[in-house]
């Protein structure tokens, strides 16, 4: 293990020989910190936070501090798991769950800007990118592949789907559906072509998952009358499936302003840059 000589580690920690830690870094009792992890100095890793394998921890981050709670008991066992895989960059805040045995959850492979904030209770998946300054409030949940660009900010307990991007400086009080992109303030501005086609989905099931949005945002019916028109339109691609089972489970209202109402060609798009505006 590589220590720098400043540095303060309990020797209550629980950490992989392979780590790296730099200059003022402080790591707690109950730390757990897999192979391969580097961390950078003047981190800052408290109580009951478990890293995985192959993580950057740079300049200034602090994991696992006191969730900003007004009914936080500060004697709470509560937690950050973080996945393997990381890069988290400086000056970000992760912050553990609030109540006991609760836990705020960063999965594999996920890049954190500079001083970006996830609160107590997130729940983030895989290969999703925060940007610089993103807040994302208590309970979120944001799937696998979603972009979060600069300055976003989350409300507490939104639920952003799978393969969402979310532009620059917008803010969300309401869930945002699986494979669409958000602006402004609660705004949908049509399907993340970009995003679809970086991960490999077939253009056959792109048409569809933009036709399942074109007719589930079409009409102001009550929601559970417009998912079962959605069903019964005999789409095939298992994505449209991910739709229907995301906005039947969305307790919080859906963001449903679907700007983007001119008809499109998607093999049109494919052949365009003119939606690639996601980082490489």
């Amino acid at each position: 293990m590589k220590i720098h000589p400043s540095a303060i580690v309990s020797p209550k920690a629980e950490i992989h020989d392979s780590v790296e830690i730099g200059p003022n870094v402080v790591i707690e009792d109950r730390v757990k910190i897999g192979a391969g992890t580097r961390i950078w100095a003047n981190a800052y890793i408290r109580d009951y936070t478990i890293i995985g394998e192959n993580n950057e921890i740079h300049m200034g981050v602090v994991i696992g501090h006191d969730p900003q709670d007004v009914s936080f008991k500060r004697e709470t066992e509560s937690y950050v798991e973080i996945g393997n895989g990381n890069r988290i960059r400086e000056y970000t805040t992760i912050h553990r769950g609030t109540k006991p045995g609760g836990k705020t959850v960063l999965g594999n492979d996920n890049y954190i800007f500079s001083q970006a904030h996830i609160a107590h209770d997130v729940k983030i998946g895989n290969n999703v990118i925060i940007a610089n300054f993103a807040a994302l409030g208590g309970h979120v949940k944001v799937g696998d592949r979603s972009f979060i660009s600069g300055g976003v900010m989350l409300h507490q307990f939104v639920s952003v789907g799978r393969l969402v991007m979310i532009s620059g400086n917008s803010a969300f009080s309401r869930n945002i559906g699986p494979f669409l992109t958000g602006i402004g303030q609660n705004l949908i501005a049509t399907v993340n072509i970009v995003g679809m086609r970086r991960a490999g989905i077939p253009k056959p099931n792109m048409h569809e998952i933009r036709k399942a949005y074109d007719l589930f945002f079409a009409t102001d019916k009550p929601k559970e009358e417009r998912l079962a028109e959605v069903e019964a339109a005999g789409f095939t691609a298992p994505e449209v499936r991910e739709i229907v089972e995301f906005i039947r489970g969305s307790t919080r209202a859906l963001a449903n302003t679907y700007r983007h109402k001119r008809p499109y060609n998607v093999d049109e798009l494919l052949d365009t840059q003119m939606f690639d505006i996601q980082a490489e």
